[in-house]
């Protein structure tokens, strides 16, 4: 048997002034979970980095040290390990993605704007009038490739998709959380759809390329998409025969785990009282004889839009973890 987990680990990182819980108040409950989850692969989002004290130019100045704290004494400490980087080589100061395995990764990439270009685009609202201006989204795509035993190759994407919250509109906000005019935060929310979809297309590109290369790879795709099912992004990545009117590309589709779970426990994300499934785990028609089973551990789960109310922050994750177990 062999498990796989996807957790919005929510913001990690070291302790700053101001800023509550510490990331030694939250490592109790951190560890806890990760522990729990007994994962073969971990894909985490949110996962910042830290300046380094010192640092040459043959060295990183930026680090994943509280990932790094965070997992020392688990089972995790001596897993392989991938993560986003800059263009300079360096993890990237917020929300990076991180790839543990127990075993080898034989290849990772990041791909951003790598399959889809950057779309122009002038906001119709913005005050003053501006120029078209590119759009691009701010996380890639990680990709690892893992040699499972008795499995040969699996191929792991993980993903954070844009969040549903508005993008900025110049002269549309009179302060983060007020926007001036409807219209305004019609554009920002439009923006980021955009953006959420855009990431989900470049998705699907990827494994389509690496269906053309091996027809039946095994792939798992999991993370925060920021949609639920039935929505563009989800349906865009899973390939449905219903959406494309094509039967011959029934092998490329995508299968959720989540169908597996009973629909009064399938949530990974709490607003305002109601349970959604933002995170999601799917997989190749080739992984389907395999899978076993898939959990997503939301008892512990707080209202999201509790602390949006009352600026109060829990050690916990905003986001459950999502796993799915496989034979091997």
């Amino acid at each position: 048997m062999f498990k796989i987990a996807t957790f919005n680990i929510e913001n990690l990182d070291v302790s700053s002034s101001g800023y509550t819980p510490t990331l030694l108040e939250r490592i109790p409950t951190l560890r806890g979970t990760l522990t729990r989850l007994d994962a073969d692969i971990l894909c985490l989002q949110e996962v910042h980095g830290q300046e380094l004290a010192a640092h040459t130019a043959n060295n990183p100045k930026r680090a994943l040290s509280a990932l790094e704290t965070l997992i020392s004494d688990t089972q995790y400490a001596n897993y392989f390990i991938v993560h986003t980087v800059t263009s300079d080589g360096e993890a990237y100061d917020k929300r990076n993605l991180v790839i543990l395995s127990r075993w080898p990764i034989s290849l990772s990439e990041q791909y951003k704007h790598h399959h889809l270009d950057k779309l122009a685009y002038r906001k119709a609202t913005a005050l003053p009038v501006e120029e078209a201006k590119d759009i691009s989204w701010e996380r890639p795509i990680l990709y690892a490739q893992v040699q499972v035993p008795d499995m040969e190759l699996v191929h792991v994407v993980n993903l954070h998709l844009k969040s549903r919250i508005a993008s900025n509109v110049n002269g549309q906000k009179s302060n983060n959380y007020t926007w001036k005019s409807a219209a305004g935060w019609a554009e920002g929310y439009f923006l980021s759809s955009t953006k959420r979809v855009g990431q989900a297309l470049e998705t699907r590109i990827l494994i389509d390329e690496i269906f053309s290369q091996t027809a039946d790879a095994k792939i798992i795709v999991c993370g925060d998409f920021n949609a639920e099912p039935g929505e563009v992004p989800v349906e865009a990545i899973c390939g449905r025969v219903e959406n494309t009117g094509n039967p011959d590309l029934r092998s490329s589709v995508l299968l959720p785990c989540s169908s597996a779970i009973a629909d009064s426990v399938k949530f990974s994300h709490l607003h305002h009282g109601k349970g959604n499934l933002l995170d999601h785990m799917l997989i190749s028609q080739s992984m389907y004889h395999l899978f076993v089973k898939a959990d997503i551990f939301n008892e512990n789960l707080h209202d999201e839009s509790l602390p949006f109310a009352s600026d109060i922050k829990y050690p916990e994750s905003d986001h459950a973890p999502f796993s799915a177990s496989f034979k091997q």
